[in-house]
């Protein structure tokens, strides 16, 4: 989730109140068989230590698993720890939006890693479930530290090898939503123009407070060369001109809600789409909103869910989208990232 256009009514939304009902999503189809370790990636120079989970493929059947997540039970299908096979495994590494955590779309994870991927996710230092509290993700900060987490998280599978995990660091795909979409294609390229706006930024909102009075931190380059293949999912844009996405030049499926939301529009990322030098695998969800993107949320969890996080337009079926949709995005990283 992020914070932009149409959405500050939204913002009296008690935001811990949602990010403690995010975590009830479920998968609700057990995989096939996919494993999961926990990690941490320690504190350096760059950045706190960041909270991570890594998604293998598990010969063994998957089973339920209860994950505690700030104090609220969530159920898996997985395999702890579970010893990997195959071989030379390409990576994916997830972005998640605003005020979510490395779990939020854990059912993409899950599939992929049955597909035959290693794939991370990680808590973002500044705007994930852990940072309520701290430091605002309504700061123009959040965006710059988001690069450098995805950074940090390559850097240590680089240095810090898994030994029953093999892992070919030369395939190294991405997978981001909203933020997370705004990240990759930082990552992937991407120079962000905050004196442009093309969201709507209320000025009694901080960061657009800070983008009207040309406060933004300095921040460095974010491309990232090891990334070959994007998966983007209603991106924030702040790319408003061609000049913006020039230098991306690596392949890229990109995803819109037809009905948008929570900052993102529809028409905004259709632009994107135009001012990408190449042309991308674009996929238009009809009916779906902007959280049609986060994973399918259980019955339990809608009927306890009194906000718009596991709501869905009338007849949008989210479990039968997310299946569709994790097949094409596994589909596009086999294509991209042969190994």
């Amino acid at each position: 989730m992020i914070i932009g256009l149409g959405w500050f009514e939204r913002w009296c939304i008690d935001w811990v109140g949602i990010s403690r009902l995010i975590v009830l999503v479920l998968l609700p189809v057990a995989a096939q068989g996919s494993g999961i370790r926990h990690i941490v990636i320690p504190a350096d120079g760059s950045g706190p230590r960041l909270l991570a989970e890594l998604w293998t493929p598990c010969a063994t059947p998957a089973q339920a698993r209860v994950v505690d997540r700030s104090g609220i039970p969530t159920t898996m299908h997985v395999v702890e720890n579970c010893p990997v096979t195959r071989q030379r495994l390409p990576l994916v590494v997830i972005s998640h939006g605003m005020f979510e955590d490395r779990y939020s779309h854990f059912d993409t994870a899950e599939f992929l890693a049955d597909a035959g991927f290693a794939v991370v996710a990680i808590n973002h230092s500044q705007d994930s479930t852990l940072d309520i509290g701290g430091k605002s993700a309504d700061d123009m900060s959040a965006f710059f530290v988001r690069p450098i987490d995805i950074k940090r998280t390559i850097d240590f599978f680089e240095h810090h090898p898994f030994a029953r995990a093999d892992i070919d660091m030369r395939h190294i795909g991405f997978f981001g939503f909203s933020r997370g979409g705004y990240t990759g294609l930082v990552l992937a390229g991407g120079t962000p123009d905050f004196n442009t706006l093309v969201i709507q930024c209320p000025p009694v909102v901080h960061m657009c407070a800070q983008i009207r009075d040309h406060q933004i931190p300095h921040h460095a380059s974010g491309y990232e060369p090891r990334i070959s293949a994007y998966v983007i999912a209603d991106p924030v844009d702040f790319f408003p001109h061609k000049s913006s996405l020039e230098k991306v030049h690596v392949p890229v499926q990109l995803w819109s809600s037809e009905l948008g939301g929570m900052g993102v529009r529809p028409q905004e990322v259709s632009a994107v789409a135009g001012n990408l030098p190449g042309k991308p695998e674009f996929h238009l969800v009809a009916g779906a909103t902007h959280l049609s993107f986060d994973c399918p949320c259980s019955e339990e969890a809608k009927s306890a869910n009194r906000t718009i996080v596991c709501v869905d337009p009338p007849g949008f079926d989210r479990v039968a989208f997310h299946r569709k949709f994790n097949e094409q995005v596994a589909t596009f990283f086999r294509k991209h990232l042969a190994g």
